[in-house]
């Protein structure tokens, strides 16, 4: 199985930290976040990652490589300045993803989460498996419910993505590359009963603001 880390967005919310340095290589224990990513997909035996590059994305090669550093091979996914959003950049980054399931892992979120975890697999005909979270104080709503391991559209929804999944390259059949996002057709997906989900009880956050990006610095080190 390969991985893939989105590492292309703006990181708006974070200026001006995010003018001049990518979000995903802000630090947090000495380490800029991806790095922390890579250590745990390296420790899951997962030994190829896609990463897609968008605003200064010229800046993670020079800081990651080849990924020999953490006994990995990564290759890059360039969208350009205008980042193809998660739809559209796994399309772009499928001829290196290649047929078969792929972990996705979002850039900018802080996570115990265990990669190697048994139960992330696909069963018959799913095209998607989603990590969960109870939904944080910081945000509102939550994004979806869970129910006998099946995730559902809500009218109320107490979980949260927590931008880690498995999908299966078939969930992008017929898209172009294009900015788009994937919500829509994982949306229809769970109506067709073709999502699962899990739910991690441990550490995460979303690094999405320089209020929550201190916080985890003062708990952890910069």
């Amino acid at each position: 199985m390969k991985a893939m880390i989105l590492a292309a967005g703006y990181g708006k919310r974070l200026r001006p930290l995010t003018d001049h340095t990518p979000k995903p290589l802000l630090t947090i224990d000495g380490k800029p976040l991806i790095v922390h990513h890579l250590e745990k997909i390296s420790e899951a035996g997962i030994n190829e990652v896609v990463i897609n590059l968008g605003h200064l994305g010229y800046k993670i090669p020079e800081v990651l490589g080849d990924g020999s550093n953490w006994k990995l091979s990564v290759a890059y996914s360039d969208e350009g300045p205008d980042p193809l959003e998660t739809g559209g950049g796994m399309t772009k980054a499928l001829p290196l993803l290649g047929s078969d399931p792929f972990l996705l892992i979002n850039g900018d979120v802080w996570t115990d989460f265990n990669f190697s975890l048994q139960e992330m697999n696909l069963e018959g005909q799913d095209l998607a498996k989603l990590v969960l979270v109870n939904k944080p104080n910081w945000r509102e709503r939550g994004d979806f419910g869970l129910e006998h391991g099946r995730v559902r559209v809500t009218n109320n929804p107490s979980l949260l993505y927590s931008g880690i999944a498995l999908y299966h390259p078939s969930i992008l059949d017929g898209a172009n590359v294009e900015k788009f996002s994937i919500v829509p057709r994982l949306k229809i997906a769970m109506e067709q009963n073709r999502v699962s989900g899990i739910l991690h009880d441990g550490a995460w956050d979303d690094v999405g603001t320089p209020e929550r990006l201190e916080s985890l610095r003062s708990q952890f080190g910069e």
